[in-house]
């Protein structure tokens, strides 16, 4: 099966392709079975390999530029984490038909968390808030900028112009006063530190309600760590959001920096694959509806 197609310039991708690699370039695994993963990503397309390992293939060219990154830092970033991490045991090259490396991952079972349906949501959000706790106290010493380095400020103009994509949508006088609130958030004064960048639910696995897992790192690297805050609005019900904020020590500022990020990624993802990604789509307009309730709480 191919994969459907949701960026200008994307590459055919599909199961033949996928054996053709892996046939020409790790013959050891030739005889394995190749099956399209289910997924809402909009980086890379995943295709299962055998029933321990999973091969991601970027979908465009600026998601190919993350492959040396993640090759080079989850091995190093993994043994300080508590969750599983993904384990890269291929780095494959571009052949004719597929012009950008691509990897082969360890496969790790979980199933990403329902967003509205959390099983244990004090318990995933002392998770969440242990992982991103730890990926904050790596050694920052060579890092590179996260995808997400930017201060929030940065991304004011390319929010407004989401809003206006999305009049009549959404209801662009409240989202709009929440995005000026966030923009009056103090800066972080502090060095940037390791961040995921985009703890969203297709990036989580869980297994009996505890988060067991965190994928896709292809956005980590050093920046505010009130970016990775966005999973309060992301992931969990806002009953044990003040959970997870206690647990990750954040101040109002760090806070407010964070609920802004939650709302000008999901403005953006909701105006650019609200025809091509139901299931992102879906996701965003959830974030942009619980921080819309934030407001009108005072919260």
């Amino acid at each position: 099966m191919g994969v459907a197609k949701m960026h200008v310039g994307e590459v055919d991708i599909d199961g033949g392709l996928v054996r053709r690699l892996i046939a020409a370039q790790f013959p050891q695994w030739a005889g394995l079975s190749v099956e399209l993963v289910d997924s809402a990503g909009t980086s890379n397309a995943m295709y299962r390999l055998g029933g321990d390992m999973v091969v991601r293939l970027p979908r465009m060219a600026a998601a190919a530029e993350d492959i040396a990154k993640e090759h080079v830092w989850l091995p190093r970033l993994a043994p300080s984490l508590p969750v599983a991490v993904p384990t890269p045991l291929g780095l494959g090259k571009p052949v004719e038909g597929y012009p950008w490396p691509w990897s082969v991952f360890e496969w790790l079972d979980g199933a990403n968390p329902a967003v509205g349906r959390i099983d244990e949501p004090v318990l995933l959000a002392c998770d969440l808030a242990s992982f991103v706790n730890a990926l904050n106290r790596v050694d920052p010493a060579g890092g590179p900028a996260a995808y997400r380095s930017e201060p929030l400020a940065a991304r004011d103009g390319a929010t407004r112009a989401a809003i206006a994509a999305l009049r009549g949508v959404i209801d662009a006088g409240h989202v709009t006063a929440a995005w000026d609130t966030a923009l009056r958030a103090p800066g972080r004064p502090g060095p940037a530190v390791w961040i995921h960048s985009d703890l969203q639910p297709g990036n989580l696995l869980v297994s009996e309600g505890r988060l067991s897992a965190v994928i896709d790192f292809g956005c980590v690297g050093l920046g505010d760590p009130a970016v990775d805050l966005i999973a309060a609005w992301y992931v969990l019900p806002a009953d044990v959001r003040g959970v997870f904020r206690s647990a990750v020590g954040a101040d109002d500022a760090a806070w407010a920096r964070g609920r802004g990020w939650a709302l000008s990624v999901a403005l953006m993802e909701l105006d650019y694959y609200r025809d091509t990604n139901p299931v992102m789509a879906a996701i965003a307009r959830h974030v942009i509806s619980e921080v819309l309730a934030d407001q009108a709480r005072g919260a």
